[in-house]
């Protein structure tokens, strides 16, 4: 959102939450969603049905919320201990109520009514019932692939493919559907084959426009932007090979804890890892073809540097 939205700070997001129509929720990944997107993604059929005892446990967990209002998780365990302990995500023991707290999510029996010290806050949440009829779900999967191409434009088409099996985890209820769009999306999207790969965007964009046209600024990107997070379009486009290296030990890493890839006008130049230090921000880059030479590019970097500063103050 740096990139995205004007005066954008670090945390703006979640500290307005409650104020945003937006939802936490999947789509092809966790995060954040506009509300009228929850239209499209539920109600979800899970993947695996509860059982009985499971079902029972959640009606009471979900008498508790109502009943409350807004629940903390920690309320839950409280209150239902008796569901004992299981094993988290990444090792550790957690209450089981946690985690029925988070299948029900999932399942559109609740909603995150805001984070605190970033535990998710819940409270009960309802959905309109749908036309389960085929030309209505079709048009949701239609929605659902418009809004991939949207977001990931100009896209090739296996990361299409790939994308939309993302989807299993946010609408698998419309994976036969969706699959359906991606096999027609020749007649929905604009596209053109550039070296035997065939590239899409939505059918109303013009790629020629003067409005897609670059600038001469530097943007240093996050790991997971939309630019970047398609690691095969990424090195289609510049031809070398951005790692994220956060989860590598020390030893092994060849760009660093948290490289921020470095776009300048069209061009991915290299990558940086920034850090504090006396008051600053100090900046040490890599370049995937030597560092740009001219007084252009340390120009537009510094600026860079000195927007990214702005961005990382907290709110007064």
């Amino acid at each position: 959102l740096f990139q995205r939205v004007r005066g954008y700070r670090a945390g703006d997001l979640e500290r307005r939450y409650e104020r945003l129509g937006i939802e936490e929720d999947a789509f092809v990944n966790y995060g954040f969603v506009p509300r009228e997107m929850l239209a499209l993604l539920h109600p979800r059929t899970p993947r695996r049905p509860w059982d009985a005892a499971t079902m029972r446990r959640a009606h009471e967990v979900l008498a508790f919320v109502q009943a409350r209002g807004v629940v903390h998780p920690r309320e839950v365990g409280e209150a239902f201990a008796h569901h004992g302990r299981i094993s988290g995500y990444w090792g550790g023991e957690l209450n089981a109520s946690t985690r029925l707290l988070e299948h029900m999510h999932h399942h559109g029996w609740l909603r995150v009514r805001r984070r605190e010290s970033g535990t998710r806050v819940y409270e009960a949440m309802t959905h309109v019932e749908q036309d389960d009829g085929p030309p209505a779900r079709q048009a949701r999967a239609q929605a659902l692939v418009d809004a991939i191409v949207s977001l990931y434009a100009p896209i090739p088409s296996p990361s299409l493919g790939y994308l939309v099996t993302l989807l299993r985890y946010g609408a698998m209820h419309l994976s036969v559907e969706t699959r359906a769009v991606v096999k027609a999306a020749r007649e929905r999207y604009g596209h053109a084959m550039v070296d035997g790969t065939t590239w899409f965007w939505p059918a109303a964009e013009n790629p020629a426009s003067r409005r897609y046209q670059p600038d001469e600024g530097v943007r240093l990107l996050a790991p997971f932007d939309p630019v970047v997070w398609d690691r095969r379009r990424f090195a289609m486009l510049w031809n070398w090979a951005y790692r994220f290296e956060a989860y590598v030990p020390a030893p092994k890493r060849t760009m660093g804890h948290y490289a921020l890839p470095v776009l300048w006008g069209e061009q991915m130049v290299g990558w940086a890892n920034v850090r504090r230090e006396r008051g600053g921000l100090v900046p040490q880059l890599g370049f995937a073809a030597g560092q740009p030479k001219g007084i252009a590019f340390k120009r537009a970097l510094d600026e860079e540097l000195a927007r990214f500063e702005t961005f990382l103050m907290q709110e007064s």
